[in-house]
């Protein structure tokens, strides 16, 4: 590398330099330039023919021994102590990252590993410390003065150093010699006596790192890359070069614990601009971001001298002693690449916060599957098919009669009966018309199936107007449960042969009171289940269960779920569970979301065909004996009638009150019967919907926790144990 020698200088003052040269390297002469390879090929031949008059070599003039080292043994250095952890954190992290980041972002943390693993395949007792620094600033010249010997050619050729040179002061570096890719030819020993306060250490002389010269710079980059230590050789035309700071200090900042800036040629200021310049030097390194060694802290060294001149160079030598004796800057290197690697993966790995699915965000995830799967609606069915089986259990006796008329009148006057009553003329429309069309026989499928759609359409048609309070909808007292109750009927006997009593009066399934609408809404809340339910299954709303809307396929494959409320659901579940998580984790926590989508929503619609086929629970034994006694409150009403009848036309005798007695306890008593009975079934009633709510909620709330909360939670718990790595990686404390 060049030196201050190479600078042009008088005449006169070249002679006092090669005078100093004299004093510096007694053993060499200036007129014998020494590369070391022809020293080495020279001396055993000169050992063979002895000296120069013919006597045996001297001492001199044999291949110079390399420097005794005895090192005692290693031990654990604190450095190392935490280094070897960070390691293995980096390396599980990059194991467990590869699938959700791409290889660019993982690059340089896998070169790192490689660069760690090769580097401890060798003594990490031994330091490898490159002087760098721009054309002409006396590198090469400091390299031979620390080596105390002109190993390094110096001179006023530009560039001088093509190819780094290295000189060693141990026995064992040959192994990382080769790692550093120095030719044989190009490795020096120091002179002789050995200097032992150096032991361990290896010296490269590199090549300008502003060198015109192709090759120089790749050459520098390279092994900066792969040495312990940098010293930095600036001088005081070159200490504020924009290329120094922004290509190597500005970016090697964290490095500041392995580098040395060392200002040369102070000899040629005086000594308040010599400080000047130090001054300056130490505010540009402080704007690059390099921490400075000062006041017991650890950081870069800097310091000023002249290696023509030998001043200060003292000092240096005391700190690369120092510095190669504590062993420990292999292990500092490496840790800050272990530093870099984690300040570049910082943005992949830390959030804001601390990112993850609250109880809240999984409450009310369960909520929106319930309301798509239509679990409240389920449980209002239940309560009211409990209701209508106790009031027809528990009802008086007159009540089949009363249902049997019902059922007669609208197939005597064309269908139109019930339809007349709740004003829902074109859902009687239809069915009559379906009626009518089949002649008496059975009807066809297509006509069935357009039969439902328009008694679908009826229904809401309907229940729209009468939710907004128009004419002609007129919902009887009993609510919109026996709206469902006499459209289903009314559309089940349409498409059953006229004079078919099989299944007449029969009970409505859970499925089909859930289809009608049986919200809390109202009117209202039928309009919007009943076009729900049509759009996403295809069946009309009060379609019999079972009915599945296309012929052949049964009600087990409905899509009862709503669709459009479970991607709502899942949506805001992968968004509350992503925020605050850094991109690539965020984008997983969405797909592991999103793949669960159409697989919770098939298994909400098995759900729900499992709790429309599930059978109920037992009857409860008062029923029948409430039966009983309206049918013995019947027989004394009709008793009492025949007594009246008899007493008229005189066939009995007795007082008239004594039948109408009878006739009136009968008559009231049954009514009062059942209206206590209405009274006593509400609440097993409620508990019988709460139960079926509660099922169904569970089973959707099942669904989706084994189909999209366990993956989200899986990728939550994969970033945490990589943000653990990482905050290891980091070396922070975990909080």
């Amino acid at each position: 590398m060049h030196s201050a020698d190479s600078r042009d200088e008088p005449e006169g003052r070249t002679g006092r330099r090669h005078e100093r040269g004299e004093r510096q390297f007694p053993d060499r002469t200036p007129q014998t330039w020494d590369d070391g390879l022809i020293a080495r090929r020279a001396q055993p031949e000169r050992s063979r023919r002895g000296g120069r008059d013919g006597a045996p070599g001297r001492e001199q003039d044999r291949p110079a021994a390399r420097p005794p080292v005895a090192p005692p043994p290693r031990a654990a250095t604190p450095t190392g102590n935490a280094l070897r952890p960070r390691l293995d954190a980096l390396r599980e992290l990059v194991g467990l990252s590869r699938a959700r980041l791409d290889r660019r972002t993982l690059a340089e943390a896998g070169r790192v590993l490689e660069e760690a693993e090769a580097r401890q395949r060798h003594s990490l007792d031994l330091t490898v410390v490159a002087l760098a620094g721009a054309t002409g600033s006396g590198k090469s010249t400091l390299f031979n003065t620390l080596a105390r010997a002109p190993l390094s050619e110096a001179g006023v050729r530009r560039p001088t150093t093509a190819a780094p040179v290295a000189c060693t002061w141990t026995d064992r570096a040959d192994g990382l010699l080769d790692r550093l890719g120095i030719p044989a030819k190009a490795r020096r020993l120091p002179s002789r006596p050995y200097d032992r306060g150096l032991s361990g250490l290896v010296l490269l002389d590199l090549p300008d790192h502003d060198s015109a010269a192709p090759g120089h710079r790749e050459q520098v980059d390279r092994l900066l890359g792969l040495v312990d230590a940098v010293i930095w050789v600036v001088d005081p035309e070159k200490y504020a070069d924009a290329v120094l700071h922004e290509r190597y200090l500005r970016p090697l900042a964290g490095y500041a614990e392995v580098t040395f800036v060392v200002l040369n040629q102070v000899d040629r200021l005086s000594g308040d601009a010599a400080d000047q310049v130090l001054d300056d030097l130490r505010r540009l390194l402080d704007e690059d971001g390099l921490a400075l060694g000062e006041h017991g802290e650890p950081g870069a060294v800097v310091l000023a001298l002249s290696a023509l001149t030998g001043e200060g160079v003292g000092e240096l030598r005391q700190m690369l002693g120092q510095f190669t004796a504590e062993r420990s800057a292999a292990e500092l290197r490496l840790a800050a690449d272990v530093d870099g690697a984690s300040a570049r993966l910082r943005p992949a790995y830390m959030a804001e916060g601390r990112p993850g699915l609250t109880e809240r965000a999984r409450q009310e995830f369960e909520d929106r599957l319930a309301e798509a799967v239509g679990a409240q609606a389920a449980g209002l069915a239940a309560e009211r098919a409990w209701l209508r089986d106790a009031e027809r259990a528990c009802g008086t006796a007159w009540a089949p009669v009363r249902r049997w008329y019902e059922r007669k009148r609208p197939a005597a006057k064309g269908g139109a009966g019930r339809g007349a009553e709740t004003g829902l003329t074109g859902v009687t429309g239809v069915t009559g018309a379906a009626g009518a069309g089949s002649g008496g026989g059975r009807v066809p499928r297509a006509a069935r199936a357009e039969a439902a759609a328009r008694a679908g359409g009826a229904i809401r048609r309907g229940a729209a107007a009468g939710a907004e309070g128009k004419a002609p909808v007129a919902v009887p007292a009993s609510g919109v449960g026996r709206l469902a109750d006499s459209v289903s009927g009314s559309a089940s006997r349409s498409v059953s042969s006229p004079g078919s009593d099989s299944g007449a009066g029969s009970d409505v399934s859970p499925a089909s009171r859930a289809g009608a609408g049986l919200f809390p809404g109202g009117a209202a809340g039928l309009t919007r289940r009943a076009g729900a339910e049509e759009s996403a299954t295809g069946v009309p709303s009060g379609a019999p269960a079972g009915a599945s809307g296309v012929p052949g396929i049964p009600a087990s494959s409905r899509r009862t779920a709503s669709r459009p409320l479970v991607e709502q659901a899942v949506r805001t579940l992968a968004y509350e569970a992503s925020v605050g998580l850094p991109g690539p984790w965020a984008q997983a926590v969405r797909e592991a979301a999103g793949r669960g989508t159409e697989q919770v929503a098939q298994a909400l619609d098995e759900a729900a065909s499992a709790a429309a086929t599930a059978t109920r629970p037992p009857r409860p034994r008062w029923w029948a004996v409430v039966a009983v006694v309206q049918v013995a409150l019947l027989v004394v009403q009709l008793a009492g009638m025949a007594w009246l009848t008899g007493a008229v036309t005189g066939v009995f005798g007795g007082e008239w009150w004594a039948p109408g007695l009878l006739i009136t306890a009968g008559g009231v008593g049954g009514p009062i019967l059942a209206w206590g009975c209405r009274l006593a079934a509400r609440s097993p009633a409620r508990g019988h919907g709460a139960e079926t709510e509660r099922r169904l909620r569970g089973a959707a709330a099942g669904c989706g926790r084994a189909r999209v909360l366990e993956p989200v939670v899986a990728e939550l718990l994969r970033y945490r144990e990589v943000r653990t790595q990482f905050v290891i990686v980091a070396g922070e404390a975990q909080t």
